[in-house]
């Protein structure tokens, strides 16, 4: 296995981390008989709850760094292969699906622009697939690598402010909004004649 590869295996492997610093422990976990006699558990929640949202930044921004030295790497050194292909975009969607799910929980964004963006990445994905399942590649546009960018911006400022109530957080929140929804409507017209193609049963 290649060295890009292995990024985006760490990129996934940090997906859970991350959740473990964002998101509480629930109360039916903490207040498990075989736990009760644990008081880690309790304080460990108020670490989380006070402390927790920068651990999760600073995890976020180090697997968000892996992605952009995956990529590189492979094209420097000519080692992209049909694997890293499907790992790599699978290591990018699980990271932001489970960044915004965790930001929703906290009651930092809300549920309605975690709708929009990951229904656009659903809607993309499947069309991606069913065309490469007719033989038709379409690869990912200029407007996609920038929503990428600015989610992950995003991401973390909320991260650190940890304050939906800000107005610049908002503002950089309905901007990440926008980027999403334009670059799902770019990729449907820069790819409206490898769409024509496709068999409709």
């Amino acid at each position: 296995m290649n060295l890009p590869n292995k990024l985006s295996i760490a990129r996934i492997c940090m997906v859970p981390f991350f959740m473990l610093f964002i998101t509480p422990l629930p109360d039916w976990v903490i207040n498990l008989s075989v736990l009760s006699g644990f008081r880690f558990f309790n304080g460990f929640n108020d670490f989380i709850l006070n402390y927790g949202a920068y651990v999760a930044a600073a995890i976020f921004i180090a697997a968000s760094v892996t992605d952009a030295f995956d990529g590189y790497l492979a094209r420097k050194n000519n080692q992209i292969t049909s694997y890293g292909a499907f790992l790599d975009p699978i290591a990018d969607k699980l990271l932001i699906t489970a960044s915004l799910v965790a930001l929703c929980d906290r009651g930092l964004i809300s549920a309605w622009t975690v709708v929009i963006i990951i229904g656009r990445e659903f809607i993309v994905t499947g069309l991606r697939l069913v065309a490469a399942n007719e033989g038709v590649v379409i690869s990912a546009g200029k407007s996609g690598k920038i929503k990428m960018i600015i989610q992950i911006i995003v991401v973390f400022v909320v991260l650190i402010v940890s304050d939906p109530s800000n107005l610049w957080v908002s503002l950089i929140v309905f901007v990440m909004v926008i980027a999403t929804i334009y670059s799902g409507v770019d990729y449907f017209v820069k790819n409206k004649e490898a769409l024509k193609n496709l068999k409709m049963k």
